[in-house]
């Protein structure tokens, strides 16, 4: 099902103590408001809109870079001001479902909206919901004054799910001067109907410093290194250049293909769509297709370096190995790593570019065609 994800970003998080907002704070490496982000795309998410503060716009967007199908709107001073302004910026149709989550739960998976989604079916929203464990107890003056009975009590998380047209219904009707604690709070008070899914402790909420340390050792089992193989050969034909690794060399000859044949690039695009079980360069840009006839390698790179983000993962490391007789590819060996490096828009010491021979034999051996196979280290949501 489609549907827009809405997360809200433009709170300063004072609580999690001093230092950047907490949405920005790294947590393994990557912003947490990059974790909630990659999470919504991974699921499916149509759209992505990313409500900040003016002072943090700028640095929340460097967070998202790479991303695809997102941007920001400036949020308010509450919560629900922010929700109000990402629902305003909405171009959808009414019926369509919006998720809205808070960028401080990072832990999101695609389970957790796959059940919110069939949660929704014809209510007018949905939450993840966990039963209260502990006993409760009120307390006053330092001491208990009463034990709460807990049947029946739940710990809202969030993304709540909603129809579009029948959350801003209920935000117009909502008592100006009051201040809801989620968006459910607002349905209901409309007469709205919120259906239960099952949340998750994993869906935890980042508010104070020991949260942060916590997070840091979940994370470590939230998402997996998965790595990808590819292979891929040209045969020499008539011409005076070739194409390698986004770096075009001058030789005695050309490599024959549908595109400019450039096997480093295809070899490496294979590695990288099959680290997430993605298909291959085949099945995205058809030799059948004459629009690709000649196109330029570097876009199918591109292509699957977003297919992994919108899945969100990550490139960690890539390595590609040349086998040829000629041309020479240690002239051009750096240029090559810098090339593929802005391409994937990863550090140059992630890049590893080879080159052997095959001492005379077989096709490379003979001076009939050349090889080149590569290698993708890529992080996932487990």
């Amino acid at each position: 099902m489609t549907f827009t994800g809405l997360i809200v970003a433009a709170g300063s998080g004072q609580r999690a103590g001093q230092g950047a907002p907490k949405t920005l704070r790294p947590l393994v490496g990557r912003p947490v408001l990059r974790w909630s982000a990659e999470a919504l795309l991974a699921a499916g998410a149509r759209e992505l809109i990313v409500a900040v503060s003016e002072e943090t716009r700028a640095a929340s967007e460097a967070a998202l870079a790479g991303l695809p199908r997102w941007r920001t709107v400036l949020g308010g001073p509450t919560r629900a001001m922010s929700v109000q302004a990402g629902l305003a910026a909405i171009a959808a149709g009414d019926e369509e479902p919006v998720l809205i989550h808070d960028a401080a739960r990072p832990f999101l998976e695609t389970r957790h909206v796959a059940a919110l989604l069939v949660a929704l079916g014809d209510a007018d929203g949905a939450i993840p919901a966990l039963p209260v464990a502990d006993t409760l107890k009120r307390g006053q003056g330092g001491a208990v004054d009463a034990t709460v009975p807990r049947a029946d009590l739940f710990r809202a998380q969030t993304p709540q799910a909603f129809r579009l047209d029948a959350l801003r219904a209920a935000y117009r009707a909502w008592p100006a001067g009051e201040e809801p604690t989620d968006d459910a709070a607002v349905m209901e008070r409309a007469g709205g109907r919120v259906a239960l899914a099952p949340g998750d402790p994993r869906l935890m909420k980042l508010t104070y410093p020991e949260d942060f340390a916590m997070a840091e050792q979940l994370a470590g089992a939230a998402r997996i290194v998965r790595v990808g193989q590819g292979i891929d050969a040209h045969r020499f034909g008539p011409g005076d250049r070739v194409w390698l690794c986004g770096v075009e060399i001058p030789h005695d000859q050309g490599l024959v293909g549908h595109s400019d044949a450039d096997a480093g690039l295809h070899a490496l695009t294979d590695a990288l769509l099959g680290a997430v079980g993605d298909g291959d360069i085949g099945q995205h840009f058809p030799p059948s297709d004459p629009q690709w006839r000649g196109a330029s390698s570097d876009r199918f790179l591109r292509h699957a370096a977003e297919r992994i983000a919108a899945r969100g993962g990550r490139i960690l490391a890539v390595d590609v190995t040349l086998v040829c007789e000629q041309p020479r590819v240690g002239p051009h060996r750096e240029a090559m790593r810098v090339r593929i490096a802005e391409i994937l828009e990863l550090p140059l010491g992630r890049v590893s570019v080879k080159a052997t021979t095959t001492e005379k034999m077989g096709f490379t051996g003979r001076g009939e065609g050349l090889l080149a196979q590569a290698v993708a280290t890529v992080e996932t949501p487990a």
